[in-house]
């Protein structure tokens, strides 16, 4: 929870941040009749990636490798990814942004949701390079 809200904050202002979640977790209770807790942590758990990729130069060609996630960093890049897909949108206020994203992300859709496939689907396609890990 505070990671987002860290994540969210700009300039140090933390009640502003603060404000944006709480207010996105009400217009989720209102939309989804369920908790707005319980739909942020579908929402981080749809999203966190099992495997990353990472660049890595042998033999003067550079090569993106997949390398596994693992614990905090899954949370770390998921909470990113949902900041930069509400981001991206524009015309309405940051709060209903966010709860928009957060529900698309628990009902596995969404802007987050397509960014964790493509990295797995770019993950896939570079397999070969696992060796150069």
């Amino acid at each position: 929870m505070s990671k987002v809200i860290n994540s969210i904050m700009e300039r140090g202002k933390k009640t502003a941040a603060e404000r944006i979640v709480y207010t996105s977790f009400d217009i989720i209770h209102d939309k989804t009749k369920k908790g707005g807790l319980n739909v942020f942590e579908q929402a981080i758990k749809n999203v966190s990636p099992v495997v990353e990729l990472k660049s890595r130069r042998v033999g003067g060609a550079n090569y993106q490798i997949p390398i596994p996630v693992l614990g905090e960093r899954r949370t770390t890049l998921a909470v990113r990814w949902i900041k930069t897909a509400t981001q991206a949108k524009k015309g309405r206020s940051m709060a209903e942004k966010l709860a928009e994203e957060l529900i698309d992300a628990s009902n596995n859709t969404g802007s987050a949701i397509k960014k964790k496939d493509d990295v797995r689907r770019m993950a896939e396609a570079n397999k070969a390079f696992a060796h150069f890990a």
